[in-house]
């Protein structure tokens, strides 16, 4: 979007070149500002580039899990063991690394010389694995925040520097006249824009984000919770696996035929 804004701003800039250069454009304002101006515009334009390259990554991150999810909720709980299930799981799937450390945890159970109840040291091997999951989905995020937080005031600096500029060349002219103060005030506004249009969709792409971790990690805990129960109770306890389709219901029984000895009513003769 940033980018998007400067190139349209430089087309302007080109199209009213035909006419006489345009002291009034981005790029003269940038020139005209100096040192601080394009510092702050070249660090808003490089928030801008990673907040977008993050939001894009974790959308995939979290989208590939979902997809996990669908098919081990499918899939996975129809096989006869663990080990079975993780197998045919993708290799780097997060469900995959969920039920090999808990298969590692029961293993490392029985090598324990301080007495452990199982629940709980299986427990906590599958929590530190979801922990692992989360964290990875959660990295990345603390800098949207940060650019939502910062690039306002960021671009605020520069405002106060074009203002600052607009108040010494009207001291230095002895006017305030519009084409002294235009050039600064332009550029303060600037610089304003670019600190909201960096900002705006790092704190939109921030809360999104977390709500979509929020729901993979409820997702994620739900399945240790199932996988711990199914090792707990060495395969007794399964989550329903939904049946699909509709279910079949059983045709009502025939009434009786009448026949000999009977009569149409189905009682015996007298």
């Amino acid at each position: 979007m940033l980018i998007q804004f400067a190139a349209a701003a430089g087309a302007a800039n080109a199209a009213a070149a035909h006419g006489g250069e345009n002291p009034y454009g981005l790029w003269a304002a940038l020139e005209q500002g100096g040192a601080i101006a394009w510092a702050v515009f070249l660090i808003l334009v490089a928030m801008s580039i990673f907040s977008f390259y993050i939001m894009f990554t974790k959308l995939f991150d979290q989208q590939k899990i979902i997809n996990q999810s669908k098919r081990v909720r499918a899939s996975f709980w129809g096989n006869p063991s663990l080990k079975e299930g993780a197998a045919k799981l993708e290799k780097n799937s997060a469900y995959k690394q969920i039920v090999d450390d808990g298969l590692t945890a029961q293993e490392q159970h029985g090598k324990l010389t301080d007495p452990v109840e199982a629940h709980d040291w299986l427990h906590g091997s599958l929590s530190r694995s979801q922990a692992s999951i989360n964290s990875k989905l959660n990295g990345g995020l603390a800098f949207l925040a940060t650019v939502g937080a910062t690039a306002p005031f960021i671009g605020l600096f520069g405002t106060v520097v074009g203002i600052y500029r607009a108040l010494v060349k009207i001291g230095a002219s002895g006017q305030a006249s519009i084409d002294v103060v235009a050039g600064p005030v332009g550029e303060a506004l600037i610089m304003t824009a670019l600190g909201l249009v960096v900002a705006v969709p790092a704190v939109l792409a921030y809360n999104w984000l977390q709500r979509r971790n929020k729901s993979i990690a409820e997702d994620l805990s739900a399945f240790a919770n199932d996988v711990l129960g199914y090792m707990a109770s060495n395969g007794a306890v399964k989550p329903t696996i939904a049946a699909r389709g509709a279910a079949k219901v059983a045709p009502p029984a025939a009434a009786p035929k009448p026949g000999v000895g009977t009569t149409t009513a189905g009682a015996p003769k007298a």
